[in-house]
């Protein structure tokens, strides 16, 4: 049986990567500086990003495709290896490439399996968000998504 899809949250998220084309003008010396006092740097959050959406093309839509939840790992450990990755000499360009690159592949996942994306599914076991109280789905977590890309860009556009 399909499934209707939102497309429109899926869009929003494939949208975000012209706003980070334009972090390519952004000078060298601002790409790895912390954006305020105990926070990460532009660059950083990018690799936070593109770490997510790895994870959910390589463990989140796996699992759901095989009737388990989703699991999400502990965020402050997980987001240390994307900050590391981000100073580890990456440059500026190959990371804004892998992030939209992967970005776009991710997209492309969602909108090709919309079954798998509006499926409801636990997260960390969790039928329900206790915030919301929205059944949680992969769609309702690109929504979510959505406002976590926001926040970053917005946190980086007051830095800048």
């Amino acid at each position: 049986m399909a499934v209707s899809l939102d497309k429109n949250t899926i869009l929003r998220y494939k949208e975000f990567t012209e706003w980070t084309d334009t972090l390519r003008d952004l000078h060298e010396s601002i790409w790895l500086q912390p954006l305020a006092e105990g926070k990460a740097s532009a660059g950083e959050i990018i690799s936070h990003l593109k770490n997510w959406d790895t994870y959910i093309i390589s463990t989140i839509i796996p699992a759901i495709n095989n009737d388990e939840g989703m699991i999400f790992p502990d965020f402050n450990s997980f987001n240390q290896v994307a900050y590391e990755y981000a100073r580890s000499g990456v440059s500026k360009a190959s990371l804004l490439d892998e992030f939209k690159s992967t970005r776009l592949q991710l997209v492309d996942m969602l909108l090709a399996n919309p079954d798998i994306v509006a499926k409801h599914v636990t997260a960390n076991g969790v039928e329900i968000c206790p915030h919301t109280g929205t059944p949680y789905s992969l769609l309702y977590i690109i929504h979510e998504f959505n406002d976590h890309d926001n926040h970053h860009k917005n946190q980086i556009l007051t830095a800048i």
